[in-house]
């Protein structure tokens, strides 16, 4: 009687496993983001978006202060990046961001006052 009760149990059980299984491990063609989806990230996130005419602007500009970040891998640094420019790797996702944090705070410093470039 108890070998009833936990047959359609034991068989719902499985066919959960079975299908979490399969759910995680699917294959999934990424999605390439375009210009809409980064200016909606940039919204989300509160940043200004500039283009290269605008960087420039502020790079002549003597009175301001502009720290420039290069995001990119370390190797791709080292392969060429805008002069003045600190490395600083980073994954383009929240957890990314949350995880460099304090390193991320320590590299901006104090200054709150200079314009921060990120590319």
């Amino acid at each position: 009687m108890k070998r009833r009760t936990w047959m359609p149990v034991a068989a719902v059980a499985l066919a959960l496993c079975v299908g979490v299984l399969w759910w995680v491990s699917r294959a999934t063609a990424p999605r390439t983001a375009d210009w809409e989806d980064v200016r909606a990230e940039a919204r989300r996130g509160g940043y200004r978006l500039i283009d290269t005419e605008g960087l420039q602007r502020f790079l002549d500009d003597p009175s301001r202060r502009v720290l420039l970040v290069d995001a990119r891998e370390a190797w791709e640094y080292r392969a060429g990046h805008i002069p003045g420019s600190v490395n600083f790797p980073m994954e383009p996702t929240w957890w990314a961001r949350w995880r460099k944090a304090r390193a991320l705070e320590k590299l901006l410093g104090p200054d709150r006052d200079r314009t921060v470039v990120f590319y």
